[in-house]
């Protein structure tokens, strides 16, 4: 065999090794807790609020503020929010919701920040989190409830409330249909390329690690179970990660009634950045029309 044959598997060796040290790494840093954003509670926005905690079904303590009047529970919106974050990023949108007559209850996913935990899941065990908030409204009397999920925590609303007749209506904020679609498009964001191969290894990685299966926090299977309860889908027509054919996959496969806003322009969770005015009255309407008593 010629020098030049001999090299061949070699480099084809590296490369393997190569690929999957690189995906071996980023695995690492993607199954860690994540530090949290910026604080801001419902108490630096002049709102009434209290710390909460509750646990998941499998022990792990969850935390949260809850933000509600002192008259009788009023209808709820649970703010289920993304992946490598925390409660803090969306308090700003709190304000909104208690002057349109609602109380909101923000939480943090496992292993984000005042929750307990190490490893995030992305979407898997994270249903037993959104389950735990709503079994913590119930044993307060709170009988209304809607869930407003964002990328991740979107998906998660969407699995949740097919199983749980708790939930009045949804709105899905730009939620997550196929982790690997996720990561091609971190990949194409990061690096120009979508690297499907790699984003496939990632993921087998982090199964791995975690202990999951992730093609079991696709909501995609079960979003047909929510009806006749009312959904919202919000998307960004850019978004890198849920192309517009998850989009509309997953818009498909819910039963009515149901409605679809996409953004032109928007990218992941962008439609409030881009259409703040818009945002709040298709969001804040949605669930007055849907969630509001003697709906």
């Amino acid at each position: 065999m010629s020098p030049a044959l001999t090299f061949v598997p070699i480099l084809l060796a590296a490369l393997l090794a190569l690929t999957f040290a690189l995906g071996w790494g980023i695995a690492g840093r993607v199954a860690r807790r994540w530090p949290p954003d910026p604080a801001c509670t419902p108490a630096d926005l002049g709102l009434p609020t209290e710390r909460v905690t509750f646990q998941a079904e499998d022990g792990v303590e969850i935390g949260g503020w809850w933000t509600h009047g002192p008259d009788a529970p009023r209808p709820t919106v649970i703010f289920a929010p993304g992946l490598f974050g925390s409660l803090d990023g969306d308090t700003h949108l709190v304000p909104e919701f208690v002057t349109a007559g609602f109380d909101v209850l923000q939480f943090d996913w496992r292993a984000h920040g005042v929750s307990g935990g190490d490893r995030p899941t992305l979407g898997v065990r994270e249903i037993d989190d959104l389950r735990a908030a709503l079994d913590f409204l119930a044993a307060w009397g709170v009988e209304r409830v809607g869930l407003l999920g964002f990328s991740m925590g979107g998906a998660v609303a969407l699995r949740v409330a097919a199983a749980d007749p708790r939930v009045a209506c949804v709105i899905a904020d730009g939620p997550l249909v196929r982790v690997e679609a996720a990561f091609e498009g971190a990949f194409r964001e990061r690096l120009g390329r979508p690297l499907p191969l790699v984003a496939r290894l990632l993921a087998r990685l982090l199964e791995w690690r975690l202990g999951v299966r992730l093609g079991e926090a696709s909501p995609l299977p079960h979003v047909g179970a929510i009806s006749p309860r009312p959904v919202l889908f919000i998307h960004g027509a850019d978004d890198p990660f849920v192309p517009p054919t998850d989009q509309d996959a997953l818009y498909a496969a819910c039963g009515p009634p149901k409605a679809l806003w996409r953004v032109e322009g928007a990218g992941h969770r962008e439609a409030q950045q881009r259409a703040p005015d818009e945002y709040r009255e298709r969001v804040i309407g949605f669930f007055g029309q849907h969630l509001a008593v003697g709906d």
